[in-house]
């Protein structure tokens, strides 16, 4: 066959166009790989997430009231009981995120998988749930960090499924979220004012107490709300301790004064701030005895 000598300008043309066109055609779709038990839902697929981060219930310390809802609840999902969707909600740092994924190791043997979801995909609920609606395994869908602007429509989305998902017995989705707000959608001053029929022009809302009914009312789809409170300097020290005995490293006074002056530079006390400072200072100990 014969070939086309065409111009090196033609043959990069062409070159920049097939890859554009490869960034703008969808991927092809690939065989669900059900035999892993994490997941993260990207361009319309489950993908397998072999490795999911370890996390342990033990570690998550002064949040005990808090793991005995989530575990109650998920306890009840798995035996096929009626359970309820669950939003936690509060300060950063302080295990929102840690409690839903250690639940996998906790459980994965029982049946139960994590599906993680990002917050522009949840208008793709309704796909996972056909998805997976066969399988035996038991669903926790998981979107961390949920909030939205005043503009972002994907909140009907999560609204719709909510109120499907609160169906019992043989249904295996549940949908555990977590947030830094109470209230997912933003409230303004200019709602909660009483309107005067002088000084409502022709475009404004007439009926703003509807309107403030709709966005609570996400919130009111979650069936129980767990908050979360900044804690205390005898509870950060006491998580510092505890990673460090993990590691069979002493804790000193020495070791004590580090560990807040890390969470004074860090501007606040928190479980992962003592997390962290716990990693500086094992790795750091670790290197100089290296």
């Amino acid at each position: 066959m014969p070939t086309l000598d065409l111009p090196e300008n033609i043959i990069k043309t062409l070159a920049t166009v097939l890859e554009q066109l490869h960034q703008v055609l969808p991927a092809p779709k690939q065989e669900t790989d059900f035999s892993a038990f994490a997941f993260h839902w990207q361009d319309k697929q489950l993908k397998a997430i072999q490795n999911p981060k370890a996390m342990r219930l033990d570690d998550l310390k002064g949040i005990e009231r808090q793991k005995a809802k989530v575990l109650q609840n998920t306890e009840q999902f798995l035996k096929g009981f009626p359970a309820n969707d669950i939003l936690l909600t509060g300060s950063r740092g302080t295990g929102k995120s840690s409690i839903v994924r250690s639940l996998l190791p906790s459980y994965q043997d029982q049946g139960l998988r994590l599906i993680e979801i990002e917050r522009d995909d949840l208008k793709d609920l309704p796909e996972i749930q056909k998805l997976i609606q066969n399988r035996p395994e038991k669903f926790i869908v998981y979107c961390d960090d949920l909030a939205f602007n005043a503009e972002d429509e994907n909140y009907r989305s999560l609204k719709s499924v909510l109120d499907g998902s609160l169906q019992s017995g043989s249904n295996n989705f549940i949908i555990y979220a977590t947030s830094n707000r109470r209230h997912l959608l933003p409230e303004f001053m200019h709602e909660n004012t009483p309107v005067t029929k002088v000084d409502v022009p022709q475009y404004k809302e007439l009926h703003p107490q509807e309107a403030i009914e709709e966005k609570i009312s996400l919130s009111d789809r979650f069936g129980l709300w767990l908050s979360f409170y900044p804690m205390d300097q005898n509870l950060y020290l006491e998580i510092v301790e505890h990673y460090l005995t993990k590691a069979n490293m002493n804790y000193d006074n020495n070791v004590r004064a580090e560990a807040l002056r890390w969470s004074q530079a860090r501007g606040q006390r928190s479980g992962r701030a003592a997390y962290q400072f716990s990693k500086h200072w094992i790795g750091s100990t670790q290197l100089a005895s290296a």
